[in-house]
This record gives C-alpha cells, sequence and structure tokens, in this order.
C-alpha cells in the first residue's frame, strides 16, 4: 500500500498516539556506533556527525551530551511519502500555540517531536486539526 495523498482525508484520519516514553537528541561523530544499551528509535547520518533519537533514560546512563525532554507523536494515519501539505498544516497547528515541532517522516507513518512538557496539548491541538 503506498499511503494517503489527499490532505483533507489525512487530517481527518490523523489519529496522533503519543507514545510514553521520554525522548532524547544526540549526536555521535560520524562512522561511530551507538554505545551498549542505546537501540535509536532513529538515525539520521549528516556530514558532522549522526544524530540519534532514543530514550532519554538510556541516553544518560550511557553518559551520551543529549537533549531531553521530547514527546514522540505518531500520526497513525498511512501518509503517502509524496503526500504535500501534512508536515506543514500540523507544524502550523502546533507553531500556533507556540508548541515546537521536530517532524520525522518515515515510511508509513509521520512522527512529531515535541516537548515533553507541552506533550498534552500538543495532542489537543492535532485532535481539534482532525475535526472536520
Amino acid at each position: 500500500m503506498s499511503g494517503e495523498r489527499n490532505l483533507a482525508v489525512l487530517l481527518r484520519s490523523l489519529a496522533p498516539a503519543l507514545d510514553p516514553v521520554e525522548y532524547g537528541f544526540a549526536t555521535l561523530a560520524p562512522g561511530t556506533p551507538p554505545p551498549p544499551g542505546v537501540v535509536p528509535l532513529g538515525t539520521f547520518a549528516e556530514s558532522e556527525g549522526t544524530t540519534l533519537i532514543a530514550p532519554a533514560p538510556a541516553l544518560a546512563a550511557a553518559g551520551l551530551a543529549h537533549r531531553p525532554g521530547w514527546a514522540r507523536i505518531t500520526l497513525c494515519v498511512h501518509s503517502a511519502l509524496e503526500a504535500v501539505g501534512l508536515t506543514a498544516a500540523v507544524a502550523a497547528e502546533l507553531a500556533a500555540r507556540g508548541i515546537s515541532a521536530n517532524m520525522v517522516a518515515a515510511f508509513h507513518h509521520d512522527h512529531v517531536f515535541v516537548p515533553w512538557e507541552r506533550r498534552a496539548e500538543a495532542m489537543a491541538a492535532l485532535a481539534a486539526l482532525a475535526r472536520p
């Protein structure tokens, strides 16, 4: 299945789900594997280093410098990689409330990382966005 492309359908079908885990962002030197005990939810290789998104407690336990305090909200609608406007609509809705949004697109779903202390507000904003 290739995923939904129609923005109106995507928004009606957002079905945001809040992950109970607090995440952190860390970076490793290029080519450095994650330390034992750190199982990244996601990685991204940049010229400056490899970004890890992993549970904050695991990053702390491994002694990695990181930015803790992020909640993951999965948009459970299966969005197509070619869909236009979903990221913009979600980011704009959160921005209107002063909530930062770090978006990660995966094959089946989009994920938004919001400040941990504002996760309930972000969920309410996304629920409002999904209402017709």
